[in-house]
């Protein structure tokens, strides 16, 4: 009898729900993710909406349903936040990471942001963290998009102004330099 491996659960931040939104790609984020558990919290939603007046197409986040919110209400679930909260500080521009990364440690889940301080914050303190590169890496490896739309993807992201490590050209080799695949 073969083992099954639960459905993984992702927990996202607002930078790669925003830039895939404004790239007119949630679909695509959506359909590379099938199978799989997605959260994002109450601050990162409010972040997003924030957002809706100058960028329209934010509202898409607001309105999919395959985007649970993870709740951050109980006694443990605050103490976790306060706890991520001091770790990588009390802004109002980190809180979203904040509450991502308790999330995700709640949730036994992989946290997704393309935040290089808080990635590093939270590697440091054994959460698994990641970002959209990596994301687009997984798909690639299990069949779900080749190299050269991995790479499109990349670059409608760029386009809407979304820093990333490398560009749609040269994202295969920056993924095969830099990630274990």
């Amino acid at each position: 009898m073969s083992q099954t491996q639960p459905a993984p659960v992702f927990v996202f931040d607002a930078m790669c729900l925003n830039h895939f939104a404004r790239a007119e790609r949630l679909d695509v984020l959506r359909d590379l993710l099938a199978g799989s558990t997605c959260l994002t919290t109450h601050v990162v939603r409010e972040e997003i909406r924030a957002g809706v007046e100058d960028h329209p197409a934010l509202q898409a986040v607001l309105d999919t349903d395959w985007l649970n919110i993870a709740r951050l209400d109980s006694l443990e679930e605050i103490s976790c936040f306060a706890k991520w909260v001091q770790r990588i500080g009390s802004s109002d521009r980190n809180l979203g990471e904040a509450s991502v990364f308790s999330a995700a440690e709640l949730a036994r889940g992989v946290a997704i942001t393309d935040d290089r301080e808080a990635v590093r914050v939270g590697r440091a303190h054994g959460l698994e963290v990641h970002g959209t590169i990596w994301l687009l890496a997984r798909a690639e490896r299990d069949g779900k998009l080749n190299e050269v739309a991995a790479g499109n993807i990349v670059d409608a992201l760029i386009a809407t102004g979304m820093r990333l490590p490398c560009s749609g050209s040269t994202y295969g080799s920056y993924v095969r330099r830099t990630m274990n695949r």
